[in-house]
């Protein structure tokens, strides 16, 4: 099980909001988020309500303020939503494909991959299917830029899922002990 709390001000200050599962509108409980201490776990943190928006990653420790996160690549300055990522220890395994509805050229993806471009010949996919584990893809090579978390499903198409201008470059496990 996963704890994190957010607080209004830097530092671990002001009010605070204690979470061990998603949560799709943290603004109903705080005005701002200020700081954020991972007790436990893995979680993503995204721009909007209901998981919408950019998204960053964050494993167990203490997140002083905003604008330290944002130097370690988050792109945006308010959060809004939290997803827990669950605890997970089996094989990773997903395939990805070039077009929509699972069309085009496919390879199925086992390990982490610094560069999509370079290892599967494919500038471009637009759909794919997560059958085990929990994954974070880039926008750049070499996990850089915004990050997006996708878990076991079914992903039929990227731009009907709001991503019609992203081009997932890199792709990581995520492996950590959350």
């Amino acid at each position: 099980m996963g704890k994190i709390i957010f607080y209004e001000d830097r530092n671990f200050q002001g009010r605070s909001y204690d979470c061990m599962s998603d949560c799709s509108d943290i603004s109903s409980y705080l005005s701002r988020v200020g700081s954020i201490r991972v007790e436990s776990g893995c979680f993503m943190v995204y721009e909007r309500n209901s998981y919408m928006g950019n998204q960053f990653f964050l494993r167990r420790g203490e997140y002083h303020d905003m604008q330290r996160m944002m130097s370690m690549g988050m792109m945006f300055d308010t959060i809004r939503s939290c997803r827990m990522i669950p605890p997970y220890r089996g094989s990773y395994r997903m395939r990805i494909y070039e077009r929509d509805n699972f069309g085009g050229q496919m390879h199925e993806v086992m390990d982490d991959c610094d560069n999509i471009m370079e290892r599967y010949r494919m500038s471009d996919w637009q759909s794919c299917h997560v059958m085990d584990g929990h994954w974070l893809f880039y926008e750049q090579p070499h996990y850089r830029g915004r990050m997006w978390y996708f878990r076991p499903g079914e992903y039929r198409s990227f731009r009907d899922m709001g991503y019609s201008n992203m081009r997932f470059m890199s792709m990581r496990r995520i492996t950590d002990m959350c």
